[in-house]
């Protein structure tokens, strides 16, 4: 028996209208799902643009907004104006973010294995900043300085040897990584050593990044400990301790704030003697709880004595996260939010693979019924970007909602679409 979803794990306008319905940027979801059609994602526009401005505020205007998380054209040209830059870690999400009208000073370009190509393409667009991963990386910059003369601004990315309390897939911090230099080792201060006499690049500071859904802050003051040690001697203008800020997906999970999390890495910054421009890339902590997807319930199957299975029109094609790292989500029926969840269900997709799993354990009014619209909140970030089309299901929609207005910013894909790059 579960009571009403809690409000704090939905976006900032939900609400209940006077029929017992759930309303977020003062749409009613069940009218947009027969809108839009289902799978949904419904974005809070309002609860993005707080959470961009709570980061400016936390880390000053250098901080950057991990677009990995979440990215189209309307979300990029959002983070923007509310004063962010952002960290890309492809070509693809640099065209993106350009093609969105971001200017290239407004980037930051990351990647542990970025081609010469997509390093060409960063120097062409005039990105901010290109954080260095590796010895290869800064032979390839030093062959494109004797070809073009231009000289970009990096940061070197550090590999603090800390351990996060995360999934092995998305910690990073540790000394077994595939990402950065590590000082333990000594291949950092080496790495330091080469960016300083390279006429190629100008080394403007360092980077790290411990990890993803990190919820305890204790990390992060450990991480500055050592960036600063490792740091404050070099003079460096700019120190960025990346992002991984953890978020509630759960009843049961307790997260810190961006401001939280900016007080922490501040004070230890000034603790350590850090002179730097500190800054940040937050990604879950600004998109995951803005939005919520919407499926429409197809198929209800009760195994006596064992559980009861309820089919929807998604899966893991518009959230991989269950299936990656076990992620856990909350459910909950928008036509009656208020209302006690006394059915426990396990929500699964349509694809062909038993482990299509979605929610492992919801919790669900028990009239629920086929037709039915089941959302699960907090999945506006991994959901749109680690999407696929397998068994060549259609990618959802995706849409903004502020001031009873819904503006759909990324089109769902239509079978057309499915078979438009063949030749």
């Amino acid at each position: 028996m579960a009571g009403p979803i809690q409000q704090r794990l939905l976006p900032d306008t939900a609400a209940i209208d006077t029929d017992g319905q759930a309303t977020v940027g003062g749409c009613r979801l069940t009218d947009l799902a027969d809108q839009f059609g289902t799978p949904l994602f419904v974005y809070d526009e309002e609860h993005l643009r707080a959470r961009c401005r709570e980061a400016v505020a936390a880390f000053g205007p250098g901080v950057s907004y991990a677009s990995k998380a979440f990215l189209c054209g309307a979300m990029a040209r959002l983070v923007v104006e509310e004063g962010m830059h952002i960290d890309v870690s492809t070509g693809g999400e640099l065209y993106m973010a350009r093609h969105a009208g971001v200017p290239g000073e407004k980037l930051v370009m990351h990647g542990n294995n970025k081609s010469e190509l997509e390093l060409r393409m960063a120097i062409d667009e005039g990105v901010r900043r290109i954080v260095v991963d590796s010895f290869d990386e800064l032979d390839r910059l030093e062959a494109l300085h004797a070809e073009t003369g231009v000289t970009p601004k990096i940061l070197l990315r550090i590999t603090p040897g800390v351990e996060a309390h995360t999934h092995e897939f998305i910690s990073t911090g540790q000394d077994d990584s595939k990402f950065g230099f590590t000082v333990s080792t000594g291949l950092a201060a080496i790495a330091v050593e080469r960016a300083v006499v390279s006429s190629a690049v100008e080394l403007m500071g360092v980077h790290c990044h411990i990890g993803s859904q990190v919820f305890e802050v204790g990390s992060f003051a450990r991480t500055v400990e050592i960036m600063a040690q490792f740091s404050v001697p070099l003079g460096l203008p700019d120190l960025s301790i990346g992002g991984g800020l953890g978020v509630a997906y759960l009843e049961e999970d307790q997260a810190s704030t961006i401001t939280q999390w900016g007080e922490v890495v501040q004070a230890g910054c000034a603790a350590a003697g850090v002179t730097a421009q500190v800054t940040a890339e937050p990604g879950r902590a600004i998109a995951a709880a803005a939005a919520i997807t919407l499926y429409r319930v197809g198929t209800i199957k009760e195994l006596p004595g064992l559980r009861t299975y309820v089919a929807v029109d998604g899966g893991m094609s518009d959230n991989p996260r269950p299936v990656l790292y076990g992620s856990g989500y909350e459910t909950f029926l928008p036509r009656v939010v208020g209302q006690e969840r006394s059915q426990s269900v396990r929500v699964v997709g349509k694809h062909c693979e038993s482990g299509d799993l979605l929610v492992r354990e919801g919790w669900v009014p028990a009239d629920l019924a086929v037709g039915d619209v089941l959302a699960t909140p907090v999945t506006g970030a991994y959901g749109h970007s680690m999407g696929s089309n397998y068994n060549q299901v259609l990618r959802p929609a995706v849409v903004f909602v502020k001031d009873g207005q819904a503006t759909e910013v990324v089109a769902r894909e239509t079978f057309a679409d499915l078979v438009r790059r063949e030749r």
